[in-house]
């Protein structure tokens, strides 16, 4: 389930991409089910296990694999070839698969950089109870008071908040960023508006506070980012400034510049 799409407008600046997979329950396989060796260039893709477990390798000899509560990010950069597959034991065994894929843009001048992989641990990703109960998770950037562990290129925050029946929270966004609340699973309301799981609230940058709750539990994914005011060039796996770029970018693609994934 695509929440919001690279090549749509672009009210989600700096994020280009949520794309939801799951909850799915995955049949026993002896042979892992996922999406086969692809590129990427000019930005990067972040996945966020909730079940299950995936597996990745890339042409920059990154090897990892996901399991629930675990992030993965990818910076493609200059260009990457990857694979993403569900991980061998548990595609023989099967079970149920939930996660989460964004696609964050690069500013212009980090493009071209050297690609980059962080492996993100459940176990390195901060978690604190909120005021009233509700549990937060901060991925990257800094939010009530914690710092996640994911290297950014340009300001932004990724966390998660559990809440139980009946719990309100106030977080602090601040006014320079786009921020935005997806309701994983359950139901919520963001500032007194309804939002129903697979439904996004995107809110103005005012700087204002948010208050998330709920009549029921819920898990919510809150994303926010200071915008980055540049052309943007999309086609399929590759997000540049120019049209030029864009052809560039499948030129040396196509010429095996991007390295190879054996």
């Amino acid at each position: 389930m695509n929440a919001f799409h690279p090549q749509g407008s672009r009210p989600f600046n700096p994020f280009l991409l949520l794309d939801h997979h799951g909850p799915m329950q995955v049949q026993p396989s002896n042979r892992p089910k996922g999406v086969d060796q692809h590129p990427h260039r000019g930005f990067e893709t972040v996945t966020i296990v909730y079940e299950g477990a995936l597996e990745h390798r890339d042409s920059a000899g990154n090897y990892g694999k996901l399991f629930a509560g675990d992030v993965q990010w990818m910076t493609a950069a200059s260009g990457i070839i990857h694979e993403e597959k569900h991980e061998k034991e548990f595609s023989r065994q099967g079970g149920q698969l939930d996660f989460v894929q964004l696609w964050v843009n690069l500013p212009a001048k980090d493009k071209k950089s050297p690609p980059n992989y962080q492996d993100i641990a459940a176990s390195k990703i901060q978690t604190t109870v909120l005021p009233n109960g509700g549990k937060l998770r901060v991925i990257a950037g800094e939010l009530a008071g914690l710092q996640g562990p994911a290297s950014t290129f340009s300001p932004i925050f990724v966390a998660d908040l559990t809440l139980a029946n009946s719990q309100s929270e106030t977080l602090t966004i601040p006014a320079q960023y786009t921020a935005m609340v997806y309701v994983l699973n359950g139901s919520a309301s963001l500032n007194g508006k309804p939002i129903n799981r697979g439904q996004i609230a995107l809110m103005n940058t005012n700087g204002d506070t948010i208050t998330l709750s709920t009549s029921s539990a819920a898990k919510l994914l809150i994303l926010a980012g200071e915008p980055i005011h540049e052309p943007l060039a999309v086609y399929g796996p590759f997000v540049m400034n120019t049209r030029e770029e864009i052809l560039e970018a499948f030129e040396d693609f196509q010429n095996g510049r991007m390295g190879v994934l054996n």
